[in-house]
């Protein structure tokens, strides 16, 4: 569908495909990697109080006590802090800010989709590396990038995380260009590239409260950078709305990220569910990249991507299926609870999975 009143960027533009949203009571949705347990209660309470505030009136532009508060949990200062309305918006803004339409970007051709997306939208050139056989991405084909480097750890879709060192080699390989480390899944993983912010002047972490944090319906994402970095965010988000973060997801977000505590015990449920997950898949003959996310990225030998995928959706769960080349007989899996798996599990033993180990 086109229409003469559309303007060239409109007509050139390929939007980002999000995961299917079914209207169904006894949905299990694994598809699109949110949290299975609820957020904190104290953010409950705490956006419960605001309701009793002045909703009237608009919330703060500069979310400067959202912002000392992520602070304070990094040990940064608030000046190395920019928060936005997810982390999509967040990596719509950094696009905007720090690369160029006459200077190619680099980012893994298996990876966040949205990235090309954005780099077509604001007319960013760009090239996308290949990753090894085993999905593993190349550090030294990030070196020296003439625009700047993008991408996800642990690496979306796939859930692999690169080490610290080979992120320390790629900043150091281009002192004059933006890096952005995608984090959205990091608390499941290893360590945080933002233990590196105050050594590089360089690096933009982007993390996000809809996972880990269990704040998906709130939308609050954040970036964290030398001041210099956070500065050009701030301009671009003044240059759209200043008030990106309403009051309530202010109030939710503070309170999430001050209960360390409850955060914890919920990243932990999840990644011993999905090191157990693991296990029971590759019994029934599942081939399954390492991860370091809340979701694993799975194959079977029998079976085709496409067909599991449809007969799962037929039994109302739902995955994600990717039509990409290199990864179209690949399932992604969001990890729920332990219930919730131990379904999936039974309804793929029905599908003749059962016992099904993978030929040598």
């Amino acid at each position: 569908m086109t229409s003469k009143f559309w303007s060239e960027t409109v007509r050139r533009t390929e939007p980002y495909v999000p995961g299917e949203q079914l209207d169904l009571p006894d949905l299990l949705k694994l598809n699109t990697n949110e949290n299975p347990y609820p957020p904190s209660p104290a953010v409950r309470e705490e956006i419960q109080q605001e309701l009793d505030r002045k909703l009237q009136l608009y919330p703060s532009p500069t979310v400067d006590g959202l912002r000392q508060k992520i602070a304070d949990y990094y040990t940064l200062e608030s000046k190395n802090i920019f928060v936005g309305n997810g982390s999509d918006e967040v990596l719509a803004f950094a696009f905007m800010a720090f690369f160029n339409s006459l200077e190619t970007i680099r980012f893994p051709a298996v990876s966040y989709s949205f990235y090309p997306v954005y780099a077509k939208l604001f007319n960013i050139p760009f090239e996308e590396v290949e990753l090894n056989r085993d999905f593993t991405i190349q550090p030294e084909c990030f070196f020296q990038s003439e625009g700047g480097v993008i991408f996800p750890n642990p690496n979306a879709p796939t859930g692999i995380y690169l080490e610290l060192d080979s992120i320390r080699d790629i900043l150091d390989s281009n002192p004059d260009r933006v890096v952005i480390i995608d984090e959205a899944y990091v608390d499941f993983a290893g360590e945080s590239a933002v233990s590196l912010v105050n050594m590089y002047d360089n690096l933009l972490v982007v993390q996000t409260m809809s996972k880990s944090r269990s704040l998906a319906g709130l939308r609050i994402g954040f970036a964290l950078g030398h001041p210099e970095l956070i500065e050009a965010l701030i301009r671009i988000k003044d240059s759209f709305n200043s008030y990106t973060l309403d009051r309530l997801a202010i109030a939710g977000a503070k309170a999430a990220i001050m209960d360390t505590e409850y955060f914890r015990k919920t990243t932990e449920k999840i990644t011993r569910t999905r090191d157990w997950t693991v296990d029971e898949l590759k019994k029934r003959g599942f081939h399954v990249l390492p991860s370091s996310a809340n979701f694993v990225f799975v194959s079977h030998y029998k079976h085709t991507a496409e067909q599991l995928y449809t007969r799962l959706k037929e039994q109302h769960i739902l995955v994600r299926h990717f039509t990409k080349p290199q990864i179209e007989n690949y399932l992604r899996i969001t990890i729920g609870t332990d219930e919730q798996m131990q379904h999936l599990l039974r309804e793929l033993d029905k599908m003749d999975c059962k016992n099904g180990s993978r030929p040598n």
